[in-house]
């Protein structure tokens, strides 16, 4: 076993993954493999974002198929174990698995970086196959085609994970990324020793090969491709299960349960399969229930992981789709996954396309939305620091003093605030949609969001919007809220009262939360013909 060659690695860290108690079975993936092991000299790349669980999926693919390891332990207790051809495929074959995200010590030119690849590589296969006529000029391709002619056909399986960790380096040029991907074509393209070469990473494979390097890839994204869908990532189903494992170990402990089904949900759901099929950031999930705690587990690692960074050059065209999108609301979209692979971006479709690529943001039926919590805190922190974002910066950054005045019932401070945007021409303001209502409600009380569930009602109208502001705080005061165009926020605080939204702060039989705090409406009347706003605050209870 070497480095790279039926390394023991990847099954002592998959075995490793399938002992956590938050293990999520996803090995009948192999069985949509066996075909194209089969057929032979395939080529495969799935793409996904961060954190969506590609490098686990490439550790148990190497498990399974690598000689000189019996895996049977392992995989005879999980679902592949009743796929009929599940002995014939099972470590059967030489892989060559390569992790191209580890770099050598103090790496700072492509040049040390393939260095590595190809001196790890061509040691394991020498020690291998020490009859092999080799020279020390041999390319890897070269010394892997002498293998297979003087070792009666042998072939190989090649995992690649990561394989655009290179290009999100800053001492990485254009021409190095030209040899990365001849490098990569002269190792696997046309060559009789690939039985399948199935390679993961999160940028597409497109825009990197101008010419045909690389086009014996199918490629398989979240977006373009159903294939795939459901084995990264979690479904609802997977996470059913994984909540009630959760539940039985908090009694088992004696612990108390902080973590909800519906917080799950809120917090680290929202993005889609090609098929539609929603599916959970698994990493995030995990960590919820491994550490009894709904949070932000996204972590930033560099200028790729903040938002900022995608709308830098063009924020005007993008401003009031954040907006919209930080409302809960979604923005019709043109999605070119190459987009993402110049960081260029100028044109709207162009950030929207990285941003789905990278994760910020998910994508239907042709619109883009900020999938979940998790991320919405993400926007929420740009929304709150960019002033280049104009409007919509000012009106984030008095979200706290409209709280404030607004648990105060001091209506002229909530009047003066929501004037401040009349400085400006702000196209939002204009309240033609219900959808432009939602997002200066949820841009004047950004920062709500700390200490409240902030829920719109679905059954708002023509002309208002209704918000509910659930405490996190039992103890603190609730709030509802109106906004109406062409009323008095007198007529908005009467049809909160006819709706009885108030008895949403009442708890069910069942359940054991009781608000004791106020419960405020707020009326917010708006008049088109002046642009003006009144506010009136009362309390129901």
């Amino acid at each position: 076993m070497g480095a790279y060659l039926n390394s023991q690695t990847p099954y002592t860290l998959y075995q490793s993954e399938s002992r956590s108690p938050y293990f999520v079975d996803k090995t009948m993936l192999l069985q949509e493999l066996f075909p194209y092991v089969a057929a032979g000299n395939r080529h495969l790349c799935v793409t996904r974002p961060r954190r969506f669980g590609k490098t686990i999926a490439a550790n148990m693919i190497s498990s399974f198929f690598q000689k000189g390891i019996d895996s049977g332990e392992l995989f005879d207790r999980l679902k592949i174990s009743e796929a009929d051809d599940c002995q014939k495929y099972k470590n059967k074959y030489n892989v060559i698995r390569i992790d191209f995200s580890k770099m050598p010590r103090n790496c700072e030119s492509y040049r040390q970086y393939i260095e590595r690849v190809e001196e790890l590589l061509i040691s394991d296969l020498r020690e291998a196959y020490p009859d092999a006529k080799t020279s020390e000029t041999d390319a890897i391709g070269d010394i892997l085609e002498e293998i297979f002619q003087q070792y009666h056909g042998e072939k190989f399986i090649f995992v690649l994970d990561e394989w655009d960790f290179i290009f999100h380096r800053e001492f990485i040029t254009e021409a190095d990324k030209a040899k990365y991907v001849a490098f990569l074509s002269n190792l696997l393209k046309d060559r009789p020793y690939v039985i399948l070469s199935y390679m993961t990473g999160i940028l597409p494979i497109a825009k990197y090969s101008s010419g045909s390097e690389l086009n014996m890839f199918a490629e398989f994204t979240m977006v373009n491709s159903p294939m795939f869908g459901t084995y990264f990532g979690f479904t609802d189903d997977e996470v059913d299960d994984l909540y009630e494992r959760y539940c039985r170990e908090c009694e088992k402990q004696r612990k108390i349960k902080n973590v909800t089904r519906k917080g799950l949900r809120d917090w680290y759901n929202g993005y889609y399969t090609k098929s539609g099929e929603r599916v959970y950031n698994p990493r995030s999930v995990v960590f919820a229930l491994q550490f009894n705690n709904l949070a932000n587990y996204w972590t930033s690692s560099g200028p790729y992981d903040e938002i900022y960074y995608y709308i830098r050059n063009n924020v005007s065209d993008v401003r009031d789709d954040l907006a919209l999108m930080a409302a809960g609301e979604s923005v019709s979209a043109k999605i070119q996954e190459y987009a993402a692979t110049s960081m260029n971006l100028s044109t709207r479709d162009e950030i929207y396309s990285a941003m789905v690529v990278y994760g910020f943001l998910s994508y239907l039926n042709g619109k883009v939305s900020i999938p979940n919590r998790e991320l919405m805190e993400k926007f929420d922190e740009l929304l709150m620091k960019n002033e280049s974002l104009g409007y919509v910066y000012r009106l984030a950054k008095e979200s706290e003093k409209m709280l404030k005045a607004t648990l105060a019932g001091d209506t002229h401070t909530m009047e003066k605030i929501l004037e401040l945007v009349h400085d400006t021409e702000v196209p939002l303001l204009s309240y033609n949609h219900e959808t432009e209502l939602s997002a200066i409600v949820n841009l004047v009380y950004l920062a709500a969001r700390d200490s409240y569930r902030v829920e719109r009602e679905d059954k708002a109208g023509v002309g208002y919007v209704d918000f509910i502001f659930y405490p996190y705080d039992l103890t603190a005061d609730g709030i509802i809220l109106e906004l109406k165009v062409d009323h008095t926020p007198e007529e908005a605080i009467q049809q909160i009262k006819d709706r009885k939204y108030a008895l949403k702060f009442v708890p069910r039989l069942a359940e054991q939360k009781k608000y004791t705090g106020k419960i405020l409406a707020v009326g917010i009347g708006y008049e088109k013909t002046e642009k003006k706003h009144r506010c009136r605050v009362e309390s129901l209870n």
